[in-house]
């Protein structure tokens, strides 16, 4: 080949863990701690990257009092540090009991104490507090609808705010007076800090009017108490609150730094690079077939050239479950990219999750490439039913495409890369 990339596959998976490595807390972290306060250190988080950055506090600062909540296999050892495991993408009582300590942990702390809140992508599910008359129940099913109904991420967090007694500005309310330091990570376009697991720390000016519209635009029909509960919301802290005078909320590593390192890996490796941005949202579906057709139009320059080119892009997209499979969104996206290229020979494309979670699977994402089409015509599959009926996984499970990483301890959002090869 006139190029360096012998096997498509194994590059495009490297460029993506290293999207992952350089969104490592143990690298990202340190820069931003502070030296020790006066009085006492309390480090909370929440989060599927939380008990990594732990694990780094504790490496710059030593042992460290205080409590972190991260999801089921996220765990990592700390020597102060409580470290407790909760669900995701959906909440249980796990996190809600970790999530009243947390409370109590901070609210008692003066002003020379420093709060320090770790808070990365997941942290919504897993700081659990319901409002008054809103039970843990109700909270897991109000989650199971909005991750079906196909709404962003910030639309579905709005909601979440207004039955949560942490989200919005509370949590940092509830540290006052302390002085409050924030990292996060941010898995969410457009790195808006009040959205990253529905802004715990960060002032919010959303309403109960603006959940109801969500509800209202994603037909989720909610329990009379829920509506009136919303109704009643009164809870998210504004910007400009008193309480919030004392806390400062810094963003460590977001997707435009992983996108960037695989652009540098993949340029040092005579790759032509077009990034489509880092905060693409959308159906999952629409985005595959919109950036298949691209790849398509561009097969005559990348011959002309004789360079390979790669497209990258990241954001979250979404699934609008229609039928009875787990519907992750990067497997979807790779799986309708797939339907359209049909086999195009010298097309590759790779879609994860950076923190090795596609939707409710433990699988990262998919991998196709040429082969793909045919192999599943082979074995008697079909793609376009599996597509339509959201079983994305299950399609690359039998053709051998997953992507599966294990926890990945961090979370800076898809990754995607499609490769086109010279003819």
């Amino acid at each position: 080949m006139p190029y360096p990339i012998t096997d498509p596959r194994q590059f495009l998976t490297s460029l993506f863990l290293s999207a992952v490595r350089v969104a490592d807390p143990l690298r990202v972290v340190a820069p931003y701690l502070p030296p020790r306060p006066k009085g006492r250190l309390v480090v909370i988080g929440a989060g599927k990257a939380s008990a990594r950055m732990a694990e780094a506090v504790e490496k710059h600062y030593g042992p460290c009092e205080g409590l972190v909540i991260t999801r089921y296999g996220y765990a990592r050892e700390c020597e102060g540090i409580e470290i407790v495991e909760a669900a995701h993408p959906v909440p249980d009582a796990a996190g809600e009991t970790a999530t009243r300590h947390m409370i109590e942990r901070v609210s008692s702390l003066g002003p020379n104490d420093l709060v320090l809140a770790l808070i990365s992508g997941g942290g919504s599910a897993l700081l659990c507090a319901p409002i008054d008359g809103v039970s843990l129940n109700d909270k897991i099913e109000l989650n199971q609808k909005l991750l079906s109904s196909g709404a962003p991420i910030g639309d579905m967090n709005i909601v979440r705010k207004h039955l949560s007694r942490v989200k919005g500005g509370q949590l940092a309310a509830a540290c006052y007076p302390a002085q409050l330091l924030t990292l996060m990570i941010s898995d969410v376009p457009g790195d808006d800090p009040a959205m990253i697991a529905s802004g715990p720390t960060v002032g919010d000016t959303s309403t109960a009017q603006d959940a109801f519209d969500i509800l209202d635009r994603y037909n989720i029909k909610l329990s009379d108490h829920l509506r009136r509960a919303i109704a009643k919301s009164s809870q998210v802290i504004a910007p400009d609150h008193p309480k919030l005078q004392t806390t400062k909320n810094q963003i460590v590593a977001a997707p435009s730094m992983s996108l960037s390192e695989a652009a540098r890996i993949a340029t040092d490796a005579n790759c032509e690079i077009r990034e489509l941005g880092d905060a693409i949202e959308g159906e999952a579906r629409n985005i595959g077939q919109s950036q298949a057709k691209m790849a398509m139009s561009l097969q005559s320059h990348v011959n002309k050239t004789g360079k390979p080119l790669i497209l990258l892009s990241g954001g979250e997209c979404t699934v609008t479950r229609r039928g009875d499979g787990i519907g992750g969104p990067n497997a979807e996206f790779v799986l309708a990219t797939a339907i359209t290229l049909n086999g195009h020979p010298n097309i590759h494309v790779i879609a994860a999750d950076t923190d090795g979670v596609d939707g409710a699977a433990e699988v990262a994402g998919a991998y196709a490439g040429p082969e793909t089409l045919a192999y599943a015509s082979k074995h008697k599959m079909d793609p376009k039913l599996a597509l339509a009926n959201n079983n994305a996984h299950g399609f690359f499970a039998k053709v051998g495409g997953q992507i599966i990483t294990g926890p990945t301890l961090t979370n800076v959002n898809d990754f995607r890369a499609i490769l086109i090869c010279p003819s």
